[in-house]
């Protein structure tokens, strides 16, 4: 047996500081539940009225709309770059392949805040700004670029490059081969890859607040409006329905990791 036996003073530092991380997520939801009409902890009650107030409110739910068709066009249009991006990464023989690995982990690396103003310039140039939802898809899909083609390319290096060499010995095409063989076997990888890319566009600020503008908020933009201007349980509220939504796209990808690893 490998395994080493963890002593007491570790647990308790591991629990610790696993409270630390969750409970500032986890006060959200008994602050969401408060019948009161003014964020208070501990809450006086217990009340859904809050969550009734979000989901029947039209700009609340027009932004939860306009948030998922930039999450789903951003996450379609990331991760089929970052499949071929990744093929050319862990395939591909060619000059200064590092070199291009680090450009595209650049939107990684560079704050969000510059990213945001660099495409605000860029796509105010081409008056293409102020609501305008393929840009908004366009500088979100940059921004889940990195995290699917991270994820693609280490699934893509699991695959045994010599299934494909056998297709192509026996007369399939590079696309059947692909198609056949190695799409098949990387599947769970692009299905976290499409689980991450969207919770990335999702959950996106800064780049959504440059570019959405007024008439055209996505869900974290109301939430900052809203922080600004009224600060009452309905913010809470909204936060313990994304906070529920990230725990479910997270448990789908480990769902779909146990999956891929017993193939």
């Amino acid at each position: 047996m490998n395994g080493h036996s963890v002593g007491l003073t570790t647990r308790v530092a591991a629990i610790a500081v696993l409270v630390f991380l969750a409970l500032p997520i986890l006060i959200i939801f008994p602050l969401a539940l408060s019948p009161t009409d003014y964020l208070t902890f501990p809450p006086r009650g217990v009340s859904l009225r809050w969550f009734e107030a979000v989901l029947t409110n039209a700009d609340w739910r027009g932004s939860i709309w306009f948030s998922l068709q930039i999450a789903v066009g951003s996450t379609i249009l990331a991760v089929l770059l970052s499949v071929l991006a990744a093929l050319a990464l862990v395939r591909g023989r060619f000059r200064f392949k590092q070199a291009v690995y680090a450009l595209i982990l650049l939107p990684m690396i560079v704050p969000n805040i510059i990213s945001a103003i660099a495409m605000f310039f860029f796509f105010a140039d081409k008056g293409a700004v102020f609501g305008s939802m393929p840009a908004i898809i366009i500088g979100h899909a940059v921004i889940a670029l990195p995290i699917a083609i991270i994820i693609l390319s280490a699934n893509l290096q699991g695959v045994d490059g010599r299934l494909e060499n056998a297709a192509l010995s026996l007369g399939a095409s590079r696309y059947t081969a692909f198609r056949r063989i190695t799409l098949p076997l990387i599947a769970p990888g692009i299905a976290s890859a499409c689980i991450f890319a969207f919770l990335s566009s999702f959950d996106e600020l800064l780049i959504a607040m440059f570019m959405a503008g007024s008439t055209a908020q996505t869900l974290p933009v109301r939430i900052w409006n809203a922080v600004l201007f009224q600060l009452d349980p309905t913010i809470a509220a909204i936060s313990a329905l994304l906070v529920v939504v990230s725990i479910l796209a997270l448990l789908a990808a480990n769902l779909v990791a146990r999956r891929g690893a017993r193939t």
